[in-house]
């Protein structure tokens, strides 16, 4: 299995600022989505925090405290699991334009952090204070953007950066 970078974001700028980085340096790719991808991805996943998620999402509401006690800290730890399938509605097209997405993704960091009040209740860890919520986004954005390095500079051509 390939070595993935080790990443950790403090909160949603920091991700926003790395897929900026690496939107300007170019990237290779380790896994399956591009830049765009991800980033597409990372905003179907966190604006429901602030415009709520589908009632479909709460029928295992009963496993949230085995979840909140088994599964965040792993996530908060940067160890997500790898290749757990993805739910459907937040898998993204393969014909994104990487630019556009992270201009989006950089929108949907904006609203995610100008909501007022509470966040939605998180399908799988249920209501949770706004700085954990976010930190959940954060080590998220961390674990798929660890599939993209920078690529070496030494390869890019100076006149088409």
């Amino acid at each position: 299995m390939e070595q993935l970078r080790e990443l950790h974001f403090d909160d949603l700028n920091a991700a926003m600022e790395e897929a900026r980085s690496l939107l300007a340096s170019g990237y290779q790719r380790h896994g399956n989505w591009s830049l765009g991808q991800i980033c597409r991805h990372l905003t179907l996943v966190q604006d429901p925090s602030v415009a709520g998620y589908p009632r479909w999402m709460s029928l295992f509401a009963f496993l949230r405290p085995v979840m909140r006690r088994v599964l965040l800290p792993k996530i908060l730890s940067g160890d997500s699991p790898r290749g757990i399938r993805t739910a459907s509605m937040f898998v993204p097209p393969a014909d994104l334009d990487d630019a556009r997405e992270v201009e989006v993704f950089a929108t949907s960091v904006a609203r995610f952090q100008a909501h007022l009040g509470d966040y939605a209740p998180h399908p799988a860890f249920g209501r949770l204070s706004r700085a954990r919520v976010e930190q959940i986004h954060a080590a998220h954005a961390a674990h798929h953007l660890r599939f993209l390095d920078r690529r070496d500079s030494s390869l890019v051509d100076p006149g088409s950066a």
